[in-house]
């Protein structure tokens, strides 16, 4: 029998599964974790507890559940929350918590001062992005100019999955798709890292060793071993972040085929035949030589309705107030009775890139109820949506294909406000665990036993969500009053 183990590390709580060597999902775990906001504007997570911990405590638990000799698992892959910055000393001892990825905007800083120094045209040419709250380089600049004495006592700046790889197989590594987040520090047309633009931040000797997702970073020590529960000298690939493995998880292979990831944050992803060099996007290699991938992501979406469950349904049983309200906004109308909400409880990412982006909720009257508030939350988000699809529309690079992933594919008012409010046609399919069963298929992948196009054959389609036609018309004035919102009030809003 062969096997292969995938776990992912997201914002809240870690997955791991055990597939077989016809996909089947033999035995799935999950553990919930804390995000850390210490102050408003950061967002971190505790390295050794949070990411190497989960991924411990997930593979033993996978096998224990499955009986499943370790012997037989053939490949182990990782994905984790990303990209985020973490140095650690010369043991790999993390010398901090791990700085999140766009969530986190206390770069805002180093992130004007470098582009207003290399110029945001160099940006987009030499390293394919402009700098956002997304950049680890700014971050690292943070580091330097914030924490000096910690910086002095870096050895190497990792990333979430780089971290859990070097703890399996005791390498430094990092993927391309990854690396490319570590602007202005990543060389997209050379595909390596690059101090041309910005010497000044850290020493390439510093960062991990580039290679592509599927390839072999190294093999299970016997250290990790005795720690995860795997055999020694298990192969383990380089692996991703979340959202990329998440992508292959669900079938995106091809040019127009789009991810639209719901979790703690909306993640897309869409596989272009060219770079698409366009500020309000972020670019990557993708997962294959000759690839691309045009990526964008709302700041607070998830991660949103989790919030208004804990300040706003105290009393509700925490095994049940999923359930309960998503009821509540089931039982109020499209458009929530006029509400309109601004998601940008953490700023905004695509494609306003504004850290000093606020929420909002306008339209309040005394008749309105927690269902029309929390039907709006998702609604926002849906509105937020869009107004992406619209700039992947403005490039030239509407999706073929949108391909959803993700437990909000199970909460019906915000999958199906999605596409209706953007008109677009929802792909799902049968299984939707996300980034771990992405890596499962990366291990296959890496060792040979699959080919890409395989995962359509693992994970065939199960339904589309279509957009409701007679509810356009509504969805198009508030998505109106949507853009005005920020647009009249965000100098309002960096004055708070």
């Amino acid at each position: 029998m062969r096997y292969y183990l995938g776990i992912d590390i997201g914002t809240f709580e870690s997955k791991g599964v055990l597939v077989d060597a016809d996909g089947q999902i033999v035995a799935s775990a999950a553990r919930p974790h804390k995000m850390l906001v210490p102050q408003p504007g950061w967002a971190e997570h505790r390295p050794r507890e949070d990411w190497w911990g989960d991924f411990c405590f997930l593979s033993n638990k996978l096998i224990a559940d499955s009986k499943v000799s370790p012997a037989d698992i053939k490949a182990v892959a990782a994905s984790a929350i990303g990209p985020c910055m973490l140095p650690v000393d010369g043991d790999g001892e993390p010398l901090m918590n791990g700085v999140l990825y766009g969530v986190d905007t206390r770069a805002a800083r180093e992130i004007a001062e470098l582009t207003d120094r290399i110029g945001e045209d160099v940006l987009l040419s030499r390293c394919g992005n402009a700098l956002t709250s997304q950049s680890v380089g700014p971050k690292i600049l943070w580091l330097k100019h914030s924490r000096p004495e910690l910086f002095a006592r870096t050895a190497k700046v990792l990333t979430s999955t780089s971290f859990i790889v070097e703890k399996l197989t005791g390498r430094y590594v990092i993927d391309h798709y990854s690396a490319a987040n570590f602007s202005p520090l990543y060389d997209v047309a050379a595909l390596g890292w690059t101090d041309e633009l910005a010497a000044d931040i850290i020493g390439l000797d510093k960062l991990p060793e580039t290679l592509w997702t599927t390839e072999i970073a190294g093999h299970v020590t016997a250290a990790a071993a005795a720690e995860t529960g795997l055999a020694a000298g298990t192969p383990v690939t380089t692996g991703t972040i979340d959202a990329g493995a998440e992508a292959l998880s669900v079938g995106v292979l091809d040019p127009g085929d789009m991810l639209l990831m719901y979790g703690s944050t909306i993640f897309i992803i869409e596989i272009t035949p060219v770079r698409v060099p366009d500020a309000r996007l972020w670019y990557a290699p993708w997962f294959f030589p000759g690839q691309h991938a045009a990526m964008s992501g709302l700041a607070t979406s998830g991660t949103l309705s989790h919030w208004f469950r804990e300040q706003f349904a105290r009393e509700l049983d925490p095994e049940t107030a999923v359930v309960t309200l998503a009821r509540e906004a089931e039982g109020s109308p499209p458009g929530a009775n006029g509400l309109v909400l601004l998601p940008y409880f953490s700023g905004e990412r695509t494609p306003i890139h504004d850290t000093g982006a606020k929420g909002v909720l306008f339209g309040l009257d005394l008749t309105h109820t927690r269902g029309d508030i929390y039907r709006a939350v998702f609604e926002g988000i849906a509105f937020g949506t869009r107004h992406v699809f619209e700039t992947y529309a403005d490039v030239g690079h509407a999706p073929r294909a949108i391909l959803a992933a993700g437990g909000g594919t199970k909460n019906r008012v915000w999958s199906q406000a999605t596409s209706d409010a953007s008109g677009r046609t929802q792909i799902v399919r049968q299984k939707t665990v996300g980034a771990s069963y992405g890596d499962a298929f990366i291990g296959a992948l890496a060792i040979g036993d699959v080919k890409p196009a395989d995962i359509r054959k693992w994970n065939p389609v199960e339904r589309e969500i279509t957009p409701d036609a007679g509810l356009s018309g509504l969805y198009d004035r508030r998505y109106r009053v949507f853009r005005e919102l920020y647009e009249r009030n965000k100098d309002l809003m960096r004055e708070l």
